[in-house]
């Protein structure tokens, strides 16, 4: 028993892995291993020689059976250990960056806008996408087969109901559910149909409207200058007659080109402006369709194409950017080192 302890431990210096150790374990405590074989020879013993090489025999098998339970843990926390360093990871470099969500440059413009009329004492107001055609045209003095339709490819959903055009049914809805004065701008999608470099089936437009008593068109051309010198910074703004049903006087405002400077360029077909909103003092008879009295009251209305504002703010030069997703684009406009690019 001593010659097979000290073979036993002389065979488990040589163990490297787990298989070995298995081996060796079989070899010696297994059903046809060296030491169990002992325990065959007790019947050739009398009783007593029986009970001391008995007891020799377990201690020795215990003590096998240890020493292979210690060189198992310790084969275990080796390779355990050879993998967590295989694996490691330096935390000592730095650490890169997660892509920050960022607000879409539409969303982004219409904030801003929005914020700009608010510090001049605006208020937002909202309306359904899908409208009656009594608010999206003839309470606005497009009454059914009048010219100014056409300028407007609607989208039907039935002889009564439309996908909005404008966000000017928003201010038929307020004034007809408030009394003036009323002063408020109303932010949201609208729908056309047309489609190309700078049209968009579904687009956004901000329309804005104040009514009160002796409203004049210089106060409406003080708070578009306004507005349009905080969005764009100093340009030149220039106002052209025009005409809207649902205003008059109308006019066309236009801006110094952000592109070249007012020098000339494509964008701004070489005049050194570009046209950027609708506007005029509101028609007597869209007051008198929602109950307001024209003897006491009048006021201006305005609209802007959100896209456009966007483009010229931004250098965009195709409004199919801000509907494809394209992680590319919208990239430019994430969170970045601490700031919105």
């Amino acid at each position: 028993m001593e010659e097979l302890k000290k073979e036993f431990e002389e065979a488990l210096k040589r163990i490297s892995n787990q298989e070995e150790l298995k081996q060796l374990k079989a070899a010696f405590v297994g059903k046809k291993g060296k030491i169990t074989a002992l325990f065959k020879k007790l019947k050739e013993l009398s009783d007593d020689e029986k009970k001391e090489f008995g007891k020799r025999i377990n201690e020795l098998k215990e003590f096998v059976e240890e020493k292979v339970k210690e060189k198992q843990d310790e084969l275990f926390r080796k390779a355990k250990l050879e993998s967590l360093q295989k694996e490691a990871i330096d935390i000592t470099l730095p650490g890169r960056t997660p892509f920050g969500g960022g607000i879409h440059p539409i969303t982004k413009t219409i904030m801003e806008i929005e914020d700009i009329f608010r510090s001049m004492g605006f208020s937002v107001e909202v309306g359904p996408e899908i409208e009656l055609d009594l608010f999206n045209f003839e309470l606005l003095n497009i009454p059914k087969e009048h010219p100014a339709r056409d300028m407007q490819d609607t989208f039907y959903i039935n002889d009564n109901v439309v996908l909005r055009t404008h966000t000017s049914p928003t201010q038929i809805r307020v004034m007809k559910r408030e009394k003036p004065p009323v002063m408020f701008i109303s932010p949201g999608r609208v729908y056309r149909r047309d489609s190309d470099l700078t049209h968009s089936p579904m687009f956004h437009q901000v329309e804005g409207l104040l009514v009160d008593r002796n409203v004049r068109f210089s106060d409406l051309k003080g708070v578009l200058i306004e507005f349009l010198r905080k969005f764009f910074g100093d340009v030149p703004v220039r106002f052209r007659p025009s005409y809207f049903p649902f205003t008059e006087p109308s006019a066309e405002v236009d801006i110094g080109c952000v592109i070249c400077g007012g020098k000339g360029c494509r964008v701004c077909s070489y005049t050194g402006y570009l046209e950027v909103l609708g506007c005029g003092m509101v028609h007597p008879n869209v007051l008198k369709n929602v109950g307001y009295d024209t003897d006491r009251f009048n006021g201006f209305a305005f609209g802007l194409g959100v896209e456009r504002f966007a483009m010229l703010k931004y250098g965009i030069d195709n409004i199919r950017l801000f509907f494809e997703n394209d992680i590319r684009f919208l990239e430019q406009f994430s969170f970045a080192k601490g700031r919105v690019l």
